[in-house]
Parts: C-alpha cells; structure tokens; sequence
C-alpha cells in the first residue's frame, strides 16, 4: 500500500474506532443498572444499594441505625440492639453505660462496678487492695506481697534466703537455696559440681556423674569419647560398647 492510500484509510480507521467504542460505551451503558457503577467483570450497586437480581435496591435503614462503612449494611446506634422490628433501646442497668451492641453485649459497668447478671454491683474492695477495670473478674487486685484469696488479701511470707517474685504474689529462694516447704534451704554443692542455671540445684563437671547425692569420675575404657552431656561416654568409630569396654567391630 502506498503513503497516499494509507492515507485515505486513515479516517476511515479513525472512524471504525470511534463506531466500536461508541457501541461499547452503549452496551455498558445498557448492562449497568440505575444507582449502580461499572466494575471489572461487570458492576457494583451504589452505597446504600444492594444487589436485587438485575438491579439495585435501596437498603432501608430503620430507625436509631446508621449504614456501614462499606454501603452494604446497616447497624444499630449506640445504646439500640437489633430485633425482627429493626433497632430498640437497650435496658440499661444503673451504674452502667451504653456500649456497642454489635460487638459488645450493648453495656458496660462503670469503674468501680463489675456484671452481676442484668445488674451492675459495687466492688468491694478489701484492705490491701486496688481497683482495676475487669468487667468480670473480681474488680480488685492485691497490692505486692499479698496474694488473693476470693475475699481478701493475705500476706506473703517470704522466709530468710527468699525473695517476692515478679507478680509480687509469691517467693523463690536465693541462689543456692532450694524451696523446702516454707524455707529456703542452703544447697549442698558436692566435689566437682556446681550450681545450675536456676541456682536451685546443682550439676556435675563434665567427665563425672551424679550419683547418690555425688559426683563420681566417670570410668573411661580405651577408645571411648564423653558424649554431649558430658556425664556418659561412646565408643570411637569402629569399636561398639560391650560392658565397660570398647570392643572392636567384627566384619560380617
């Protein structure tokens, strides 16, 4: 085709084009429905519409409700739960205030109260205790060094060679005391020993074992190597434990 005849069929695509578009542009038109919007692969009801077959029908929001984020839906206003009639007031209790009714149980207990069933009743807080905001637990904790009974606060007593652990609502012993009762007992660290991470025992140096209450050498035939634990041993590649020795593997 020559520069002149491509040029005379320019228009002539121009035009084809505008045509197609134009007759998509009507077909979409046709596909989408009143108070909805064109989406890939088709389309979308507005906010506040919903899909209905073909078309888009409005969500009727009733009374003390509001729709919701997404245009889909509808919830009940602060202070209303949803019923078969739409959104009605919730009874709320004395000493207490609305909350939300979709998520929550539609109310809350003031500070200083906590849910007696439908009711909210005072907290009595006992000596050596504070307030906390727990809807359902007791409504009080104790302060440190005390630990929790299901009306009051006792006293932890923490014996010589202890300590209050972090919760303040119980002790450990020292290092190198171990927990005997309502003690703190002062560890006996054997000849080749030493205290463990926790400081409340103690374990053998490696190349012995504890035994009785002791740490005894550990015996180690010819050819044998300690193991990780370092409290036992293993024969060396091609020998195999028999007793107390390390005999040599026989070929088969």
């Amino acid at each position: 085709m020559t520069i002149i005849e491509s040029a005379r069929c320019a228009p002539l695509a121009l035009a084809l084009l505008f045509a197609c578009a134009t007759a998509f542009s009507q077909d979409t038109a046709k596909a989408v429905p009143e108070n909805a919007r064109a989406a890939y692969g088709g389309w979308d009801c507005n906010r506040g519409f919903v899909k209905n077959n073909d078309s888009c029908t409005p969500i009727e929001v009733p009374r003390n409700a509001y729709l919701s984020t997404s245009g889909s839906n509808w919830y009940c206003n602060r202070g209303y739960q949803r019923d078969a009639k739409g959104c009605v007031a919730i009874q709320i209790p004395p000493n207490a205030y609305a909350d939300d009714a979709e998520v929550r149980q539609g109310w809350q207990c003031n500070r200083g109260y906590r849910r007696a069933g439908e009711t909210c009743a005072a907290v009595v807080i006992p000596a050596n205790a504070y307030l906390v905001d727990s809807p359902y637990g007791k409504g009080w904790e104790c302060d440190r060094g005390y630990r929790a009974t299901e009306t009051s606060c006792v006293v932890v007593r923490v014996p010589a060679h202890g300590y209050l652990v972090r919760s303040g609502d119980d002790w450990k012993c020292d290092r190198g005391y171990s927990r005997q009762g309502d003690t703190c007992t002062a560890l006996t660290v054997p000849t080749n020993a030493y205290l463990d991470a926790s400081g409340g025992d103690w374990n053998c140096e490696r190349g012995f074992q504890r035994t009785d209450g002791r740490c005894l050498a550990l015996n180690m035939p010819a050819h044998s190597y300690l193991d990780y634990s370092g409290s036992e041993w293993r024969c060396e590649s091609g020998f195999r434990k028999q007793g107390a020795v390390c005999a040599p593997e026989t070929n088969r």
